[in-house]
């Protein structure tokens, strides 16, 4: 840590031009000095902290090489670019990460000019690169593009095709492989490091361009053996031959903490790379930090916490968390049918399969970054007669929705799918938000489509996949706790297309589905209390719909309002489609459908944003009051948010 009798450098950094007024010698000193000042910062709001002290020294280096924000600086993912957002001008804003109205967790376009592009989903910084290296060069401009990806970011797909397309191209473009996976071991160490500084010279570059010039007028046999005793020689030393084959030149690996090896390469590459570039840097995960060091996760995201114990500040659970409660019920399935297993990518203990991988190894799979190889996986293993619950966030889910179309929805298969983080997430905003399953799932012909109102029924809707086998079916849940109530053990399934009336009124008829149930009942306590006597149904099932509990409500009540967590096009929309069919829309029925706003909702807190939304008991009540021509008071609601009136 830094030097109590040093003077602090961090303090008259202000933006990279600042950091690069600064002797070479100082800068040991100044990533100390970030490496602290990012501990606090998350120790403040919570966030991701491993990923982000992993970097700092890779991160003061980069801009230091390079003439950012004019060279364009891509981070992949983005969740480690807090000690990149304190060295570009954001350092007073750094303590409000994730909270309403303040930083975002990931890199952000409308943020700052030194974000040119905005990222919370990985895999696609190499892509994104190339363009702006594409549109570079047409518009005869010379900065630099540089791209920093993790190792775990390398399992999808679209980044090797985008290097493909690169190599291709032979587009002049840096991209830097983090790689936090493995340790630093003697490879790495001070040969490792100078032979990539010799590799990356200009010497180097230019013997080496002369030479492939030489051996082209060669016999094709002498060519092409000369060819591969080179790429034989730098594969066995440094283990560049898959990149090198995409067509991008390999240095590398080096210690991704050593500031003296990553300044000189960084500058050699900036100054004499003939086209792409793959930088193989090696971290450490928490680096610098012990608690983070020593923890599993590394820190990868934490609470509030106490900066001298590492200890996370922890809400008190007033019941059990949803997904939790999918991957017990799950267990409980898999305990009684050998035939269940279950999928994910990259994410076993946020969807809650690391519990049932811990039961059953066997039958687990972490795809890695991959969500279309998982989707088509579990395509070939339902279509083999396994039962597959391929456990996706929404948000995450968008990314394989072709192989959902046409590997699963058309082949009729029986993949199940359990949607987590369904609705509104908070602070990780709009990028990792659940808005869109209901409308891009709901549209395929012979796709289920169930949303949990509680923890029971998400426990029933478990129960309820694994026994159906006659296609597809989705489930989808919210993030955060349940509601508090007891599941039956085993949890009966659900008859499909059957909905539920909750609370019995004679007026007006509040129809959820999923998530905002409970406010539901808010709102109908809340109307009774003025004298509109509501009921309140759960859904259960965006397609097949209910009919007849549609029907029912329609003809014995003046109003009917649909709520859910999903954006225009989903379960709203459908109910209004079949009410229009059953001729129910011509007879004075008043009919309102709450939905997300048209926006992308800024993160907030989770609570703030659906008030924001018109999706709590408030904006419920006000929604039903104006649909009846009654006064109600204003309610502050977001541009694009359903009217009141």
């Amino acid at each position: 840590m830094t030097s109590a009798s040093k003077t602090p450098l961090l303090d008259l950094v202000a933006t990279p031009a600042d950091l690069r007024r600064l002797p070479e010698s100082s800068l040991p000193q100044l990533a100390d000095e970030l490496r602290v000042e990012t501990i606090d910062a998350v120790s403040v709001t919570g966030g991701h902290l491993g990923a982000g002290l992993g970097v700092v020294e890779l991160t003061v280096a980069l801009h230091y090489v390079f003439d950012t924000p004019t060279d364009r600086l891509i981070w992949d993912v983005g969740h480690q670019t807090y000690p990149h957002k304190i060295l570009t001008g954001r350092r007073d804003r750094i303590r409000t990460l994730r909270q309403g109205g303040g930083l975002s967790g990931f890199t952000r376009r409308a943020e700052s000019e030194y974000d040119p592009f905005g990222a919370a989903h990985s895999s696609t910084s190499i892509s994104a690169g190339l363009g702006m290296a594409v549109a570079r060069d047409l518009k005869g401009e010379r900065h630099n593009v540089v791209c920093v990806i993790g190792d775990g970011a390398m399992s999808a797909g679209m980044a090797y095709e985008a290097m493909n397309n690169a190599g291709a191209q032979h587009a002049r473009m840096v991209v830097v492989l983090n790689d936090n996976d493995m340790s630093i071991a003697p490879p790495v160490g001070a040969m490792s490091g100078y032979l990539a500084r010799l590799v990356s010279g200009r010497t180097y570059v230019t013997l080496r361009e002369a030479v492939k010039g030489l051996t082209r007028h060669l016999p094709k046999f002498v060519e092409r053996g000369a060819a591969r005793a080179e790429e034989f020689a730098r594969g066995l030393a440094m283990g560049g031959t898959l990149f090198e084959e995409l067509g991008f030149y390999y240095i590398g690996p080096i210690d991704g903490h050593a500031l003296d090896q990553l300044l000189p390469i960084l500058k050699n590459v900036r100054d004499t790379a003939p086209g792409p570039v793959l930088v193989h840097v090696v971290t450490r995960k928490g680096k610098g930090y012990p608690p983070a060091e020593a923890s599993a996760d590394k820190y990868h995201g934490v609470n509030r916490f106490d900066v001298v114990t590492g200890e996370q500040a922890k809400a008190k659970a007033n019941a059990p968390a949803y997904t939790r409660v999918f991957a017990t019920s799950l267990i409980e399935e898999a305990r009684r049918d050998e035939r269940i297993v279950a999928v994910t990518a990259a994410m076993p203990s946020g969807t809650g399969l690391d519990l049932f991988g811990a039961e059953f190894p066997q039958r687990t799979f972490d795809v890695g970054i991959a969500e279309q190889h998982a989707v088509t996986f579990a395509a070939g293993l339902a279509a083999d007669g396994l039962k597959p619950f391929c456990a996706i966030y929404s948000t995450f889910l968008q990314r394989a929705y072709d192989q959902v179309v046409h590997d699963v929805a058309i082949q009729g298969l029986p993949v199940r799918f359990p949607i987590d983080r369904a609705g509104l997430v908070g602070a990780d905003g709009p990028t990792h938000a659940g808005a869109f399953d209901l409308a891009f799932l709901g549209c395929l012909p012979g796709m289920v489509v169930m949303a949990a109102g509680d923890e029971v029924e998400l426990a029933r809707m478990v129960a309820t996949a694994a026994a159906f086998e006659d296609g597809p079916i989705a489930f989808r849940y919210p993030r955060g706790e349940g509601v508090g109530l007891d599941i039956p053990s085993p949890a009966p399934p659900l008859e499909i297309g059957v909905g539920r009336v909750v609370e019995e009124g004679t007026s007006v008829a509040l129809l959820s589905l999923g998530g905002r149930l409970q406010e539901c009942q808010r709102a109908a306590a809340e109307l009774r209390a003025a004298g509109l006597s509501t009921t309140v149904a759960d859904a259960r099932f965006l397609k097949p719909l209910d009919r007849d509990l549609l029907r029912r409500l329609a003809r014995e009540h003046a109003v009917l309002v649909t709520v859910e967590e999903g954006s225009i096009g989903g379960f709203g929309s459908h109910v209004l489609a079949a009410l229009a069919e059953e001729g129910l829309l011509d007879g004075g029925l008043k009919v309102r459908t709450l939905v997300l706003p048209d926006t992308y909702l800024a993160h907030d807190k989770p609570e703030v944003m659906y008030a924001l939304a018109g999706l709590d008991a408030a904006g419920i009540v006000a929604t039903v009051r104006g649909a009846l021509g009654l006064e109600i008071a204003p309610v502050q609601r977001l541009a694009g948010a359903p009217k009141r009136s």
